[in-house]
């Protein structure tokens, strides 16, 4: 008969203070400056915060409580709860996963980061480099969730080519490397989706408020002038941090990676007709997130948009056959078992925990507490406002945050006497720099699925990025400042 262990006291009392916090929240008297339902929803975060950070029960469960917990307690009917759970930003992991699935299904990814491999050479800090340059640029020009889900199997297969070149008491040392090239591609995409306009939707979010409510217009290059700099640092920093600093893998080289990669190719052999259908599907995939805006100019409706080319491509992957004889296709159900189911749940989680916060009427009423402020100077204020939007995006969600927060941002400075701009465009660079959380941003959540990244690893450096993000950012509302922009 087997012995069960005892729980781990950690464990055990972080198990029970997730409860305990929602229990006695509730029991306190509601502060005067807030609202019932804003209480609640604190309390309710309270709990979810705890066991994510301490990782007491596994995360999608975490993330399932304010489906359970809402309704019960009056904050939202269960279709209201639920419906965050099938978010259209769910269904677009969702479809970026089968895509993922079928390139791997197909030997695709590994094809493709042999031959990066092959490219950035063998020294472990320069493929994280590689990695975190191009999912950079790409991140520019289409989504950074879509630049994150396809560059996730191209690492994942880099990381298992070379860890069975590692001897066995090397694998503290490559799970840094692993550790640094997965954390790499999320900050890079989060970096490089801000750089740009179309990147990420915070910045047409923004752009739009800017538009109708300053009568301004933030072009393309004027955009750039300021993002393409701030990340460019923060690139370069990041890669820094975690390269020689927080996570240093001390590998000097990875010894006959050079002779093991040219055997791998060799051996995978001419391109197969599977592959070429996969990479058609791949790449038509890339190229519509890409012009998907011309598209719906061109046909006077925005039908098309993320999610829907992101299933498209998925669910092509099932119904493009590969031997109509057998009855196979590119991909079989059978495969969506290694689908990250969980991480799903997670992301939903958060989007349901950031409705909450949305309807309690919390983050307006942070601004209302600024804005009652007698005086204050132009850069304290943007530091504030900068910081509340970078640390409330850690618990929800960025494009939620910046519907409701920017145009408070733009009252707030206005009452003042300030240039909005100056507020405005680190705040909505800030909503992207979000680096301790897994559902602060998709490709924090994406990369987290992948198994290998642990909670308290993404806060260690997420802390310093956060603080690093905030300091440069009010350097850039300096120089714009000085320039005029």
């Amino acid at each position: 008969m087997t012995k069960t262990l005892p729980a781990k006291p950690v464990k055990l009392f972080s198990l029970v203070l997730g409860p305990v916090l929602f229990i006695c929240i509730n029991f306190l008297p509601v502060p005067e400056l807030l609202n019932p339902v804003a209480w609640k929803v604190i309390s309710v975060a309270a709990w979810m915060i705890t066991w994510w950070i301490t990782e007491t029960v596994p995360l999608p469960v975490t993330a399932l409580i304010p489906l359970l917990l809402f309704p019960l307690i009056g904050i939202f009917e269960i279709k209201e709860a639920a419906a965050s759970y099938a978010h259209p930003v769910i269904f677009l992991f969702m479809g970026g996963f089968m895509i993922a699935l079928g390139l791997e299904k197909r030997n695709l990814h590994l094809r493709i980061a042999l031959n990066l491999i092959k490219l950035t050479g063998t020294h472990p800090d320069g493929i994280i480099l590689g990695f975190m340059l191009s999912t950079a640029f790409i991140s520019m020009w289409i989504s950074n969730t879509a630049t994150t889900v396809m560059m996730l199997p191209i690492a994942m297969s880099v990381i298992s080519l070379l860890r069975a070149e590692e001897a066995p008491e090397a694998t503290k040392s490559f799970r840094r490397f692993a550790l640094s090239l997965l954390l790499g591609i999320a900050y890079a995409a989060n970096i490089g989706g801000a750089m740009t306009i179309i990147g990420t939707p915070p910045n047409v979010v923004s752009i739009a408020y800017v538009r109708d409510l300053l009568e301004t217009d933030l072009t393309f290059t004027r955009w750039l002038v300021i993002g393409f700099p701030v990340g460019v640092f923060l690139i370069g920093v990041t890669y820094f941090l975690m390269t020689k600093i927080i996570y240093p893998s001390g590998i000097k080289n990875f010894e006959a990676s050079e002779q093991l990669i040219h055997g791998k190719i060799k051996a995978l052999g001419a391109i197969s007709k599977e592959e070429i259908t996969v990479t058609i599907v791949f790449v038509t995939t890339a190229i519509c997130w890409i012009i998907r805006q011309p598209i719906n100019n061109l046909i006077g409706s925005n039908v098309l948009n993320d999610t829907v080319i992101a299933m498209a491509g998925g669910v092509l992957m099932f119904i493009i056959p590969v031997d109509v004889r057998k009855g196979e296709y590119l991909l079989d159900w059978e495969s969506t078992k290694k689908l990250p189911w969980g991480i799903l749940i997670l992301f939903g989680g958060g989007i349901c925990l950031a409705s909450g916060l949305e309807h309690s009427g919390l983050v307006q009423l942070i601004g209302e507490l600024i804005a009652s402020q007698r005086e204050i100077n132009v850069w304290f204020l943007v530091l504030i406002l900068t910081s509340i939007m970078l640390f409330m995006t850690e618990i929800m969600s960025n494009v939620a945050l910046c519907v409701i927060f920017i145009p408070v941002i733009i009252g707030i400075t206005q009452g003042f006497g300030y240039n909005p701009l100056l507020a405005v465009i680190p705040a909505t660079l800030s909503a992207s720099y979000a680096f301790m959380m897994p559902v602060s941003t998709p490709p924090n959540a994406i990369v987290f699925s992948s198994g290998q990244i642990k909670i308290r690893e993404m806060m260690v450096i997420g802390v310093f990025l956060n603080v690093l993000a905030i300091a440069t950012l009010m350097l850039a509302a300096y120089f714009m400042s000085r320039v005029g922009l």
